[in-house]
């Protein structure tokens, strides 16, 4: 489990982006928006990307365009995400990132999820020609709000390569146990979303790494039984996000060590 970050929920700026990753003890990033609140991927300076990347040991885990936000009935609107896929997926061609993190639509009442699939479908093809991964990410503002609801909807797209973004948080804010949600999408994930925290009065509120209502050892535990490898990429969300930032990546490395040092040898 590699621990990394989604970098413009601190900042959009990408030098001080890889200072607080390396600051931070983490081996690489996840990409957004990256400059001005405009610059969302693909659309974005890539020389800079590149030039910043180079020498340093930092993975780019994955870049996550504005890909299928919208409710799936608007299938204009969708077909053209598809169309400027490409320049995402040249985008990371041309930077060396293996994986796209794109939303299973927005939640919409009675939505089939026929289309769905089928769009996930058609952006699995695409994205195997250059032989990347798409990673659909489930959350409570998407038409998949639990990791069952991703996992049904996943187990209907015919593309190996299309696997889930898990984020146990999005779960949780849906009403989901994380561990049933993790147990539903067991050999499907391919990056997980990080962060924590716990409904108190009936509203969220988020907290400190380790401190909700996830169960963050748990997850790591479950996530490495079933062999997984792949990025947990932080999110924050706490005031002020470089000091939480600092201790959620201290808490996530503590974690990842912990559940590798208890991992049965081969």
């Amino acid at each position: 489990m590699v621990p990394v970050w989604l970098t413009d929920t601190v900042t959009s700026d990408l030098n001080r982006a890889l200072h607080y990753t390396q600051l931070w003890g983490l081996h690489g990033m996840e990409l957004r928006t990256v400059g001005g609140p405009d610059d969302r991927i693909p659309f974005v300076n890539e020389k800079q990307i590149r030039e910043q990347l180079e020498g340093t040991d930092l993975l780019l885990s994955s870049v996550v365009p504005s890909m299928f936000e919208g409710p799936v009935s608007d299938r204009a609107a969708w077909m053209n995400d598809l169309l400027q896929f490409e320049d995402t997926l040249e985008l990371c061609r041309r930077v060396g990132c293996p994986r796209v993190t794109i939303s299973p639509f927005a939640a919409e009442p009675g939505a089939s999820l026929e289309p769905m699939a089928e769009a996930l479908q058609q952006a699995g093809e695409k994205a195997a020609e250059y032989d990347f991964l798409v990673a659909v990410r489930n959350g409570p503002e998407t038409a998949c709000p639990t990791g069952q609801a991703l996992a049904e909807l996943l187990s209907r797209v015919d593309a190996p390569n299309v696997r889930a973004a898990w984020n146990p948080v999005g779960a949780l804010r849906a009403g989901e146990d994380p561990a049933t949600g993790l147990t539903a999408l067991a050999g499907l994930v391919t990056l997980v979303r990080c962060s924590d925290g716990r409904v108190e009065g009936g509203r969220w509120v988020d907290t400190p790494l380790g401190d909700g209502a996830v169960g963050w050892a748990e997850q790591l535990e479950q996530l490495s039984a079933q062999g997984f490898q792949g990025p947990i990429s932080l999110e924050m969300f706490l005031e002020p996000r470089p000091k939480h930032g600092l201790r959620s990546a201290t808490t996530l490395i503590r974690m990842i060590r912990t559940v590798r040092a208890a991992a049965p040898s081969d």
